[in-house]
């Protein structure tokens, strides 16, 4: 993926790791359409951030992303990469039946999201010449954290499905990528002082290099997020499981 010169639609990227990479990829010359659910957060970025555009997005209905797509392909019509960040994290006992609305709400946004998202536009992306997707999963797509179970499934299946997509696209201008964040001190789960977090501005910084050394990657790891990746590969899946068992919610 070329790091300039794009047309980039953040979507969930009114917070966290989806406003900063949005903010880098503007200060690195793309156009950058930040869309999220609350408007008044948008009117703020906008008005902090001269420069970025904002959309309203709802990723859990449909028809709010039906809408988005027709309203930028024609105040965007050269919008080249999308990005699908939206994700919500919430803890869950599963002894307790209440927790089923947790797990529908999760997987809603989480999967249906994502996978709606890129299903509105992969036409529009295909007719572009040089396109991207990038999907966010999270090193709990490989290894969970128990407290969280469903948000990790959900990110295992959009692991499993982003690498469908790759092959689907394959003889298609629309490179596919997969961007699989550590633990970050963002405000998701109330992580924002968890000191066993990456720093965001870390995670920004290695991430973007990541991206910029390898064009043609099909996944962004950071070093920090590798231990879940290829715990099962290294024959350390249990030892890892063990110690995400210990991890509060």
């Amino acid at each position: 993926m070329q790091l300039t010169g794009k047309t980039i639609l953040m979507a969930g990227g009114t917070s966290g790791i989806g406003l900063g990479l949005a903010l880098r990829f503007h200060a690195a010359g793309n156009r950058v359409i930040v869309a999220g659910r609350r408007e008044e957060i948008l009117q703020r970025i906008a008005a902090d951030h001269p420069g970025i555009d904002t959309a309203v997005l709802d990723i859990a209905d449909p028809d709010s992303i039906s809408s988005l797509r027709d309203a930028l392909l024609v105040s965007h019509p050269d919008l080249d990469v999308v990005v699908a960040m939206a994700g919500i994290m919430e803890p869950e006992d599963l002894r307790d039946p209440s927790s089923l609305a947790t797990a529908e709400r999760t997987v809603t946004t989480n999967l249906l999201g994502p996978l709606r998202l890129v299903s509105a536009f992969v036409q529009h992306l295909e007719s572009r010449e040089d396109a991207a997707i990038i999907t966010v999963t999270s090193g709990l797509a490989y290894v969970p954290l128990p407290v969280a179970p469903t948000y990790s499934a959900t990110k295992a299946a959009l692991h499993s499905w982003t690498d469908s997509l790759r092959v689907h696209l394959g003889d298609t201008s629309v490179q596919v990528i997969e961007l699989a964040p550590p633990l970050v001190r963002t405000t998701l789960m109330g992580n924002q002082d968890n000191e066993h977090g990456m720093p965001l501005e870390e995670f920004l910084d290695e991430t973007m290099a990541l991206l910029a050394a390898g064009p043609e990657a099909r996944q962004i790891l950071v070093e920090r997020v590798k231990h879940l990746r290829f715990a099962e590969a290294t024959g350390q899946y249990d030892a890892v499981l063990d110690r995400q068992s210990m991890l509060p919610g």
